[in-house]
């Protein structure tokens, strides 16, 4: 088909005519954005913009305590662990025969031996010669009733000034006490306890003054370092022995004797004391009778 010249020319301007319109509209629509005036910026970022805030003071869930972080497991079978101050008991069972089962428990500054109705029944498991040796003991055994009880306590003493650290600046009197109860296990009854009751006498007491702790070298050949000795029978534990002329034994006070390491593991009835001779640091050696079930 063939356009006449002039119609041609029309169809083109009105093309362009078209576009510039098109144009124009286009960019009514979409004006550029006018330029930041000074201020309408967005503020730079405050420092921690985009990270999550430090948590407040006292917020969130609380560190471990020390005690539950450093709690030893419990010993198996469930018993409680050591009480602070204390370690544990010794425990024993003896072998031994007779009409009713005991249970025993005694805690001594330093040593002791026991003897049941005459007979040696037990020792301290920790050496006499074991310096700072605080302990408890609990045994069980088998006996006839009546029962005489007879220890034989010591305290540590390096020699026989009763003297202790000798040679160092801590030399020193040593002091001693002890407790001691005796249940019977069937029917739970208290059979005996230490206390004013129980008969002790006194067999070796030093040194015979206390300048004796100042001394380079204490010797018990010095004056004020010697001993008193009492002699004893050495039938003293038995049953037919008569203890009547023994003191009494004295009762001290815990803040007295300060006892210690196992001391605090056992549960002590009432009537349960603290016994020594009069002077817990002088008297060395006792010897203690009891009897129970007459």
């Amino acid at each position: 088909m063939v356009f006449p010249l002039r119609h041609l020319g029309t169809a083109f301007f009105a093309i362009a005519l078209g576009l510039v319109n098109a144009s124009t509209v286009s960019i009514a629509q979409d004006p550029p954005p006018p330029p930041p005036r000074p201020g309408d910026a967005s503020p730079p970022p405050r420092p921690g913009d985009g990270n999550p805030p430090p948590p407040r003071p006292g917020s969130g869930p609380p560190p471990p305590r020390p005690a539950d972080s450093a709690r030893p497991p419990e010993p198996e079978g469930g018993a409680p662990p050591p009480r602070p101050g204390g370690r544990d008991v010794n425990e024993t069972t003896l072998d031994t025969t007779g009409t009713h089962k005991i249970r025993a428990e005694v805690w001594v500054d330093n040593w002791f031996k026991l003897y049941i109705n005459g007979n040696e029944l037990i020792e301290d498991s920790v050496p006499i010669t074991t310096e700072r040796s605080f302990n408890a003991e609990r045994f069980e055994f088998e006996a006839d009733l009546p029962m005489t009880i007879a220890f034989e306590f010591r305290d540590f003493m390096e020699n026989t000034t009763g003297l202790e650290y000798i040679g160092s600046r801590r030399q020193q009197m040593g002091d001693g006490g002890t407790i001691a109860q005796f249940r019977d296990l069937a029917s739970g009854d208290l059979l005996a306890a230490s206390g004013p009751d129980w008969r002790c006498q006194v067999v070796q007491s030093a040194p015979a003054d206390r300048s004796c702790e100042r001394e380079e070298s204490p010797d018990v050949s010095l004056p004020n370092c010697a001993e008193t000795l009492t002699s004893v029978p050495s039938d003293w534990m038995q049953p037919g022995f008569d203890d009547s002329s023994w003191p009494a034994a004295v009762v001290h006070r815990e803040s007295e004797v300060r006892p210690k390491d196992g001391y605090d593991r056992i549960d002590w009835a009432p009537s349960a004391k603290l016994i020594w001779g009069a002077d817990l640091e002088k008297d060395n050696v006792l010897y203690c009778r009891t009897t129970v079930g007459n």
